[in-house]
């Protein structure tokens, strides 16, 4: 038991056979039969890989699940800057490049069992404009929506429409709490998934003494709360919670500096935990608080969905496919949306034929191969996606979360997020 580990709650250990990652089709044909898709505006449909055209060329007349991704307009995640400065699962480039690749990699599923997927991408500008894309776009016979908006947005998405939505970007907890839909089900790992699984490392390396800084925007302060949460339930203490701000106002200078921030004024503590999401705060963090400390949360040791730096489970493959398409590895704000992808797959080869209800409940109910050592599926209680999650420094991968000695009665992977019990989810109750 890893660091004498013994979480207090519960008293069984699920017991789940690690799932051997499948070996996709060669990544340098996969990049070649993306070469083949067109312009996001329109609809696209998943090209066929190089020496496989007449499955390709059978699967054109089939019938066609039509599919809509939609992404912010002008998106200011997007920017040069931003991408370069991107701290610790913010994104590296369009989640476009992910699902495509999973949609591609489906192409025989999907032609064997008589089926297809058209994708179209829309960009829309803000919670009312994507109302109504996603109104026109289910007026217009798609099958399931796939968004990388903020929760608001999600949220509109979700109540305009009845088909499914899939969450391949927000992480807020309301999405999954008290403005949870039951068409809305999450691809990406939520704040408290996050914040369970850094509690749960520190909690087996007995770094115990937790102080916290956090920043001023709303969402910094509902995950501030989360993770507090998070340092109570797995047995830490909370030695201090101080506020942090990036200001040019010479009055505000001492809550950006990190020395005065986790100085004597903290008291003796055993770790850092920085909660800034935005990013530039906490990357400037490690190496500049007044003790010799680790940090985590937003920066130093982060939870993630994925790291190009995880090494097993047939992850390298995964990683090497989005680099051979579009020159970048796959990042972990990636994967929710390549998890979409085969989950889009998996859900219209079970009902090549449909009914929408069909497609639907194979959704719902499918099992997904995470190249994470284990099978994941959808919660029913809150629509997210169970999954294990990487603690990884940016250069390396630290631990897996849960950890080793975490004990749950059903699945270790409930230790991450809210469990059945704590429903807070009335649509799905």
């Amino acid at each position: 038991m890893e660091g004498g580990l013994a979480l207090r709650a519960l008293a069984w250990r699920a017991r789940r056979p690690a799932v051997a990652a499948t070996i996709a089709p060669a990544a340098w044909a996969v990049a070649l039969a993306l070469l083949s898709w067109p312009g996001e505006a329109g609809a696209q449909t998943a090209a066929a890989t190089p020496g496989r055209a007449p499955a390709a060329k059978a699967a054109t007349s089939a019938p066609a699940y039509k599919v809509t991704l939609l992404l912010p307009a002008d998106d200011p995640r997007m920017t040069r800057s931003a991408l370069e400065r991107a701290a610790p699962g913010h994104p590296q480039g369009k989640v476009t490049d992910a699902l495509r690749i999973a949609l591609a990699e489906g192409q025989d599923e999907l032609a064997q069992a008589g089926t297809r997927i058209e994708l179209a991408t829309l960009e829309v500008a803000g919670a009312d404009a994507a109302r109504q894309a996603a109104a026109a776009a289910e007026k217009g016979g798609a099958a399931a929506l796939v968004t990388d908006l903020p929760a608001a947005w999600t949220l509109a998405v979700a109540d305009a429409v009845k088909v499914p939505v899939l969450n391949a970007g927000a992480a807020a907890d309301g999405l999954r709490e008290a403005q949870c839909r039951r068409n809305l089900w999450h691809l990406a790992p939520s704040d408290r998934m996050k914040a369970d699984a850094v509690a749960q490392f520190l909690a087996a390396r007995r770094w115990n003494q937790v102080l916290l800084l956090a920043g001023p925007s709303e969402a910094d302060r509902e995950r501030a709360a989360t993770a507090q949460a998070a340092i109570k339930r797995y047995g830490l203490k909370l030695v201090a919670s101080k506020p942090f701000r990036l200001s040019a106002d010479p009055r505000e200078r001492d809550l950006g500096n990190p020395l005065l921030l986790t100085g004597p004024s903290a008291g003796t503590y055993d770790v850092v935990w920085v909660v800034d999401s935005d990013g530039e705060f906490a990357m400037n963090l490690p190496f500049r608080n007044a003790l010799p400390r680790p940090v985590v949360g937003d920066a130093g040791l982060a939870a993630l969905a994925w790291s190009p730096k995880f090494e097993r489970y047939g992850a390298p493959q995964v990683t090497r496919r989005l680099t051979k398409a579009v020159g970048r590895p796959m990042s972990a704000h990636d994967l929710p949306a390549f998890l979409a992808g085969k989950a889009l797959t998996a859900a219209a080869a079970a009902a090549p034929a449909g009914p929408a209800a069909a497609f639907a409940k194979a959704l719902a109910e499918g099992e997904l191969d995470s190249s994470k050592g284990v099978l994941m599926s959808f919660r029913p209680w809150d629509g997210q996606l169970r999954q294990p999650l990487l603690l990884s420094d940016g250069h390396g991968v630290a631990a897996v979360a849960p950890l080793e000695g975490v004990l749950h009665p059903k699945n270790n992977l409930d230790t991450l997020g809210a469990d059945a019990p704590e429903r807070l989810c009335k649509a799905r109750s």
